[in-house]
């Protein structure tokens, strides 16, 4: 009597890949598909990372700010605001400067509690609507943007105009008869202060959280 082959189950099959050699699990195809997109998955990286790590690497970049000898005692008045001009980038001349508005800590218009850093008021001239430079108006007694109206007042609040927040500030400390202006930090309408933050970015009530500052620009760590 001839051997009876017992039925195949329904649950299996001898059934190969098609374009597959027997025993094959992996068409050449696929695995010519596979390591072309493995090789492109390589070169897309070879380039992303980079033009990353170029993006990204000035928000870590620790950032010094020495501290700059800006005038005598002398020089400075609890009325109005002189000019002067530090240092902010070092070794790119000119490009690497800016312009403050100095004056002596006044208890008749300051109403933040007076401390080592504030005994003289420093005051950035970058607007806090899009960072154009403002100029303070003596006749006035405001600091005016002429780019698009923003008004602020002799303290640096916002009066008028599309600024959203009031003007930064720098930090100041006295040594013997001289003004020294170290970091820039950031004040609320309050003029609480703030790590530094860019211009637009407001810092009243959930702003100070949307708007986080860089790692690397932290304000002092005793203020």
């Amino acid at each position: 009597m001839a051997d009876r082959k017992e039925p195949k189950s329904k649950y299996t099959t001898d059934r190969q890949i098609p374009g597959a050699f027997e025993g094959e699990t992996v068409t050449r195809r696929r695995a010519m598909v596979i390591g072309g997109q493995a090789a492109g998955a390589v070169a897309g990286a070879a380039i992303i990372l980079p033009a990353l790590g170029f993006a990204m690497g000035p928000v870590f970049k620790e950032e010094e700010q020495p501290w700059q000898a800006v005038g005598k005692i002398g020089e400075f008045s609890e009325d109005t605001y002189v000019p002067r001009t530090i240092t902010l980038t070092q070794g790119i001349g000119d490009a690497g400067k800016s312009t403050v508005y100095m004056r002596k800590y006044n208890p008749n218009v300051d109403t933040e509690k007076p401390d080592e850093y504030n005994k003289f008021i420093a005051v950035s001239t970058l607007c806090m609507h899009l960072g154009c430079p403002v100029r303070f108006t003596a006749a006035a007694q405001r600091f005016i943007c002429p780019c698009h109206g923003g008004v602020y007042d002799f303290v640096g609040k916002v009066t008028g105009g599309p600024p959203v927040r009031p003007l930064d500030r720098f930090y100041t400390q006295v040594e013997g008869d001289t003004v020294f202006i170290g970091r820039r930090f950031s004040v609320n309408s309050e003029l609480r202060r703030f790590s530094p933050r860019d211009p637009g970015e407001p810092l009243d009530g959930v702003g100070q959280y949307l708007y986080p500052s860089r790692p690397s620009m932290r304000k002092l760590p005793n203020t």
